[in-house]
């Protein structure tokens, strides 16, 4: 009997263990046939894209068990599956045939990538304050490359000069962080908020001048 306790208690971390990586190595292969059919069903099948495609399906796919330990090894788990991702729609576009239409994803996503890490606060007030302006700014290139996607596929047809509201916008967010710093005692605060609003007004003046067609 005690041997057979000692068996299974050996078995269990490992069953436990192999769990996530079974289960993110589903999701890809489920991921690559998915693309691949409708690939062919659109009559626009690339098969030698395959080998960008399932590549990219299986980096990703090896950042989904560090991202299930948690810890320390989540943000290299969630880099991982970033990666892995960007290169899989490298691999989708091209397998449609498409990228000539499709390459703003290509901003969108490393973009959504940065935003992502919003919710991973430091503890320092400054180093907190500087990561919610880069994730915000990445959020905000998301939504350029998302203006780009609609343009490409004419769904929209924006004026000379459109991008100055992204400008403005994210001018507005690092004056906003800049605003934010200032309810916090620290050193370095006076410094820390004039080099955060003096690129931010002048990103807001530019924009505005591209918006206006001054």
């Amino acid at each position: 009997m005690n041997v057979e306790a000692e068996r299974t208690s050996l078995a269990e971390p490992y069953s436990r263990s192999s769990r996530p990586w079974l289960t993110s190595l589903a999701v890809a292969g489920l991921v690559c046939a998915t693309v691949a059919t409708a690939a062919q069903g659109s009559g626009r099948f690339h098969w030698w894209a395959g080998f960008i495609l399932i590549p990219g399906a299986l980096i990703a796919a090896s950042g989904g068990p560090l991202l299930a330990r948690g810890g320390g090894r989540a943000f290299a788990g969630y880099v991982i599956a970033c990666v892995g991702t960007l290169v899989f729609a490298v691999g989708a576009l091209l397998m449609f045939g498409v990228m000539g239409r499709g390459w703003p994803a290509l901003v969108v996503l490393p973009c959504l990538a940065v935003a992502g890490t919003y919710l991973w606060r430091a503890a320092h007030p400054l180093a907190r304050g500087l990561h919610r302006a880069v994730a915000l700014l990445a959020l905000t290139g998301a939504l350029v490359g998302l203006t780009l996607q609609l343009i490409r596929v004419d769904l929209i047809d924006l004026r000379t000069g459109w991008w100055g509201g992204f400008m403005m916008l994210a001018g507005a967010i690092v004056l906003g962080n800049a605003v934010e710093l200032t309810r916090h005692r620290m050193q370095y605060r006076l410094q820390a908020i004039t080099l955060l609003v003096g690129p931010a007004v002048v990103a807001i003046l530019v924009g505005l001048r591209f918006l206006r067609g001054w």
